[in-house]
């Protein structure tokens, strides 16, 4: 086996921003456009429900959007379909104030046109009945127009039409390619969204050939389309084209017809909703978007059920059927961590408790020391765990006042009992997040001191070499950000102490299910691990588990397994984190700085119902994941900077 030199790089990317999850929106009207016309006051009604739809899941998606309607029974040589896409800044906003210009005018100098909802739909772009909605963040690909879901699969056939729009990744992507070369497809693109449509496809069009030879010798072919339409099982569609598919995937499809569906992965590792009642289907990534569009309550937005399909019918026939066997339910924690929208009810509870899990261990840190310990958070996303941390202390400090007041044994002692009552944490907000400085970097002599101010912090607030801060983050990946910018602007202030808290675990292992984080050596844990290797004389495990990664990936899916945990296994928890807390401190750092990650127990106690750690423990939901763990290290071992999928 070629021996490889180990190299350790101090070299930090520019932001520890992670691109991740799309999101996708679906809309069936179940009533005819002019009900929603006399009731609500416009003929635009399901494309303002998808617009406010998709701006509420914006947080999903900024590379690009796209949506798509279908006009269900439309008359031969009229439009049924309509898509557009945009990858402009503001996505969202280009695409639908280019879709409702059309309507706008028509309603200035033609309100009586406007008002008729046959006319509309006969002549205006968009205003069908099934509406699709989808937003990006490319993990794979290049971000022009053509990666831009939705995607289309025209026929003649009205019911061989097929839109796709999806958020997942196929670990087995390849192996699908190939499957659809072995039925004699020329696929026109090597990704898994062009695959995964492409297998639907297939047994769409197998389908329709079924129902269509068996019925041929009965009824003319008009006829055979309206039946075909009718009696389509889609379902069976679905069974039969996801047999294969390995991954994380939320996907929703519409057909020329006007049936239409959603399909969630079989572990539920991404999230997908719906609500439906006598008006409206809608499908999302995040429950809050429903909830907010429709104005329905927490209760009446379902969670899909993991291997399920929501199948809408032409006719408005709705079921949740299942397509895949579901397996254990491995959702995504990542999501309530991070990605997802915190205005979530049981989202929101779970960040403050992730929050309010790391108090114990953040008061050891500062001995206990109120007096002389400022309490504070990254902006935004970890504001809500900063909540739950600071309740945390309040818990803890509402105990220790009513043991020290009966520790007085009734003995007023004013100035005493004054003290222990003015206990309180001190709460500051000393980091800003500042104006997105990195757009206007243009040379690497320039980048060091303009993303060291891409955060500001609150001045006045910290005693000159005395105080401590302790800041919380959502999450730490590659530790760029902490480096070259928190901590080296929080040092300004002169605290004695600087201690950054994790409310997520140490990120250990890629994602392949939807997360951009795919390359072993961007992980600042994984960089303090092999450091430690190198500290403690066992480098040469290195290439030991280099050389097991490439016999195991040799071996089936069922048989492999995550050699890259063998090199963890060698130190603790806190050993990493103190080597990560060396790594993010720059030679120029005056404060002694200390890293607190959250407990992989404490993140499933907090998060119950979203069980998937892999990138955390590398335990991967499905057998393909062990093989990206496996193949991200041997590329770092390789000096190879691509992908590991």
């Amino acid at each position: 086996m070629t021996k490889f030199a180990v190299q350790f790089s101090e070299t930090f990317i520019v932001s520890d921003q992670i691109k991740h999850e799309c999101g996708i929106a679906l809309i069936r009207l179940l009533k005819p456009l002019s009900y929603y016309h006399k009731k609500y006051g416009t003929p635009l009604y399901g494309l303002n429900k998808l617009y406010l739809l998709m701006e509420k899941e914006h947080n999903r998606g900024q590379d690009g959007a796209g949506i798509a309607t279908i006009k269900i029974d439309s008359a031969p040589g009229y439009k049924f379909l309509d898509r557009k896409r945009s990858v402009a800044p503001s996505a969202i906003k280009d695409i639908f104030e280019d879709v409702f210009k059309k309507a706008r005018k028509i309603e200035r100098k033609n309100p009586e046109l406007y008002n008729d909802t046959d006319w509309m739909k006969k002549n205006v772009p968009f205003t069908g009945e099934v509406l699709m909605g989808h937003l990006r963040y490319g993990t794979f690909g290049g971000n022009d127009l053509d990666s831009v879901h939705p995607f289309v699969r025209e026929n003649n056939w009205i019911t061989r039409n097929l839109i796709v729009a999806g958020n997942f990744n196929m670990v087995n992507n390849e192996f699908l390619f190939q499957q659809l070369l072995e039925l004699g497809q020329h696929p026109k693109q090597f990704t898994d969204t062009v695959t995964v449509m492409e297998k639907i496809g297939h047994f769409l069009d197998d389908e329709v050939q079924r129902l269509f030879d068996e019925r041929k010798e009965y009824h003319d072919n008009k006829t055979l389309t309206h039946l075909i339409a009718s009696d389509l099982d889609i379902q069976r569609i679905l069974t039969r084209a996801s047999k294969d598919f390995e991954g994380g995937f939320a996907m929703c499809g519409m057909f020329g017809h006007g049936d239409a569906f959603v399909l969630r992965d079989p572990n539920g590792i991404r999230p997908l909703y719906f609500y439906q009642d006598d008006e409206v289907v809608v499908a999302a990534s995040e429950r809050p978007a429903i909830m907010t569009t429709f104005n329905v309550p927490f209760e009446k937005v379902n969670e899909l059920k993991p291997g399920h399909a929501l199948i809408v019918k032409k006719k408005g026939a709705v079921k949740e059927a299942m397509v895949i066997p579901p397996k254990e339910k491995l959702s995504c924690s990542f999501e309530r961590i991070y990605f997802s929208r915190g205005n979530d009810k049981e989202i929101y509870e779970e960040r403050k408790n992730l929050g309010r899990f790391l108090t114990e261990r953040v008061l050891q840190s500062v001995n206990y020391d109120f007096d002389n310990t400022i309490f504070s958070f990254i902006p935004n996303t970890a504001e809500t765990a900063f909540y739950g941390m600071v309740k945390g202390i309040e818990e803890y400090l509402n105990n220790y006042k009513s043991e020290e007041i009966k520790k007085l044994n009734g003995k007023l002692d004013t100035a005493e009992l004054q003290r222990i009552l003015n206990l309180r944490p001190r709460v500051e907000k000393l980091a800003l997040k500042d104006v997105k400085l990195r757009t206007f970097i243009t040379n690497d002599s320039d980048r060091g001191d303009l993303v060291s101010h891409v955060y500001d912090v609150t001045y006045g607030q910290v005693n000159d070499g005395k105080d401590t801060v302790v800041l919380i983050d959502d999450s730490i990946v590659r530790g760029t950000t902490l480096k070259d910018s928190i901590i080296a602007i929080l040092d300004r202030l002169n605290p004695k102490k600087i201690v950054i808290v994790s409310s997520a675990p140490q990120i250990r292992y890629p994602d392949c299910y939807g997360i951009d984080m795919s390359k072993m050596g961007d992980f600042v844990a994984f960089r303090a691990m092999i450091e430690l290797l190198k500290e403690n004389k066992k480098e040469h495990l290195i290439q030991e588990v280099y050389d097991e990664c490439v016999e195991v990936n040799k071996l089936s899916n069922e048989k492999s397994y995550n050699a890259v945990k063998k090199l963890y296994d060698q130190f603790t928890d806190d050993q990493v984190s103190k080597k990560i807390a060396q790594i993010v401190k720059a030679k120029h750092i005056r404060a002694e700085v200390e890293v607190i990650y959250q407990s992989v127990d404490s993140l499933h106690l907090a998060c119950p119902k979203n069980l998937g750690d892999w990138y955390f423990t590398g335990n991967y939901p499905t057998p393909g994941g062990n093989k990206v763990a496996n193949k991200a290290f041997m590329n770092w071992v390789e000096k190879k900077d691509v992908r590991a999928y």
